[in-house]
């Protein structure tokens, strides 16, 4: 059984040094049938470990409902990784960040209106006990004490970046332990966190991703003794809706990774394979501004979205091979991609009119949080009356996060929490017209205090100064499209409207679906959630892996929440467009 120890100077295994060549892979990030191939990369480069968060969020969906299986099935993730050879680091939070759709803490623990998260407050202790127990349980056999991959568990994530509470952190270190983890536990902060941050007894370790022996002093300065790591040497970045593509030029990467190994220290690449926000799980971040991440997870990593091995690939395992064996076969090829042009969709059905096949109303005097309708993910449809004709203003406290306003379901106005909007004058033709406001939840917050990030319309909406008291809350969270009443159409309606086409493949590999001259929305393949497009980049494609699609009749479904084009045609092609790079 491994045996992961630490000395003055740095880590042991069964008693023989041993540095972390580590890269970060999330098993939710990546569809479960490429597992294996993504695996085996991480070895070709020449790595010995992996890394990955677990999302509490998607494990837990509800609090008496757990999931360990198909995409989740992180037993499964962890007998494919000890194939390889590889050991795993395990970071199952709480708290994760990740850009993940609230730094993967349950939205129903939002329900609970005066909750803090990451704190000692006794709901979040009690949910996250409950959590590591159904969580560590069945994960036992895989610790290295019982002769499995995992060297090592985190303690929280960044913690120093939120708070100060040793307390907090020293019960979610108890609650590990007692759910039998008796491996190494860690903590990873950024350099200048690490104070707050660090847990006595436990190995503390640094976040950063230039200047390494910097940062790595001052780690040594916080613990003057024990073993030096980069759990997250960051070699890329993340991207925004309304950004450019951000990138890093390997080389530069590549001789930063140097100078880190030089040191002697251990390290984690953030990310080895980024992978993908697929459905409505990307985060968001907001430094007095909310900003939505994109659903494309590249990262700008070794392995790109798809899998396939990028110039830091190459660059890094010369690296590498610098200060450890690296394996001799070659590097992985690009695996096969597919074209399939001008698909048409030609069946449609507007959202609005099929709310009511889609989910069930629910009746309040003001409009209902998605937290109080028991919702994680999508849009929230809620509708109220006009009560007199002519100019009304419509006033909203709080946008969570994208409101599209409907008066007798035509389209009048948008408001954005990004562009910090909170009133839309409009006109009643009638009184008792009907006001309906469509919600998008665009990724809860992932970082700072921001995580307690409920969704919905919050606080007063009034309508000319006055509140209305009778209101319909329709929860769409769009987890199965089998409802939705498709008809042959030859016009394009206007407004939030669901399309559909089929397309033959011969037999399937990976493709990006291309949306030239559509909108806002989200895609499907054979009901399997691409994620979100949206035209203001600077994402213009979306990663479809090779298994989500069979051989034959494949179908998509587009929901387009403004206007599409005229042809309403997709395309397929061979090469994905991640949008812009700044110069």
């Amino acid at each position: 059984m491994p045996d992961l120890q630490m000395d003055e100077a740095g880590f042991l295994l069964d008693g023989q040094p041993f540095r972390f060549l580590s890269g970060g892979l999330h098993y939710f990030r990546v569809h479960p049938d490429q597992w294996q191939d993504r695996l085996r990369k991480a070895r070709l480069m020449g790595l010995n470990t992996v890394e990955t968060y677990v999302p509490w969020n998607l494990h837990q969906p509800r609090p008496d409902h757990f999931v360990m299986d198909g995409g989740l099935d992180l037993p499964r993730f962890l007998d494919l990784a000890a194939a390889e050879g590889l050991h795993v680091l395990l970071r199952p939070g709480p708290y994760i960040c990740a850009e993940w759709e609230g730094g993967g803490i349950p939205s129903w623990l939002l329900a609970e209106p005066d909750i803090r998260l990451r704190s000692r407050d006794p709901r979040f202790l009690a949910a996250v006990d409950d959590y590591f127990t159904r969580l560590l349980t069945p994960l036992r056999p895989y610790l290295a004490s019982r002769g499995g991959p995992v060297l090592a568990v985190q303690v929280e994530n960044e913690y120093g970046a939120y708070g100060d509470d040793t307390a907090y952190l020293e019960h979610i270190a108890d609650s590990l332990r007692a759910c039998g983890v008796d491996v190494p536990l860690f903590t990873c902060d950024q350099p200048v966190d690490l104070e707050r941050g660090a847990l006595p007894g436990v190995l503390a370790t640094a976040n950063f991703g230039s200047r390494a022996a910097h940062h790595l002093t001052a780690l040594r300065a916080q613990r003057p003794e024990g073993p030096l790591m980069a759990t997250e040497f960051w070699i890329g970045w993340f991207d925004r809706w309304g950004a450019h593509h951000v990138v890093r030029d390997p080389d530069h990467a590549a001789r930063e990774l140097d100078e880190l190994l030089a040191t002697g220290a251990s390290v984690n690449f953030y990310m080895f394979h980024g992978g993908t926000n697929f459905g409505f799980t990307n985060g968001a971040n907001d430094k007095h501004t909310y900003r939505p991440t994109v659903t494309s997870y590249d990262y700008d990593a070794p392995l790109d979205e798809a899998g396939d091995p990028t110039a830091k690939f190459t660059a890094f395992r010369d690296i590498i091979a610098k200060y450890a064996p690296v394996p001799s076969e070659p590097v992985p090829a690009p695996a096969p991609k597919l074209s399939v042009p001008a698909v048409e969709l030609t069946d449609s059905a507007e959202l609005l009119p099929s709310a009511d096949v889609l989910t069930a109303r629910v009746d309040s005097r003001r409009p209902l949080t998605m937290e109080e309708l028991e919702q994680d993910f999508g849009f929230v449809l809620y509708e109220t009356v006009l009560p007199l004709q002519g100019p009304t203003l419509l006033e909203v406290e709080h946008v969570r996060d994208r409101a599209q306003v409907f008066v007798d379901g035509q389209p009048v106005g948008v408001l954005e929490r990004e562009n910090h909007e909170h009133a839309l004058a409009l006109t009643a033709p009638r009184a008792g017209a009907a006001l309906s406001i469509l919600v998008e939840n665009q990724g809860r917050v992932n970082y700072g205090q921001g995580i307690h990030d409920r969704k919905g319309l919050l606080g007063k909406v009034l309508l000319d100064g006055v509140e209305p008291t009778a209101w319909t809350n329709c929860p769409l969270p769009l987890t199965t499209l089998e409802d939705i009443p498709f008809t042959a159409t030859a016009t394009t309606p206007v407004g939030p409207t669901f399309h559909r086409g089929t397309f033959e493949v011969a037999g399937p590999a990976d493709t990006f679906l291309h949306l030239d001259g559509w909108t806002k929305g989200n895609a499907w393949v054979n009901g399997f959630p691409l994620g979100r497009f949206w035209s203001r980049g600077p994402q213009r494609s979306l990663y479809v892996p090779a298994p989500v699609l069979r051989a034959g009749t494949n179908e998509i479904v587009v929901l387009e929440l403004h206007a599409g084009p005229r042809t309403r045609t997709v395309d397929f092609r061979d090469v994905p467009d991640l949008g812009p790079t700044e110069e």
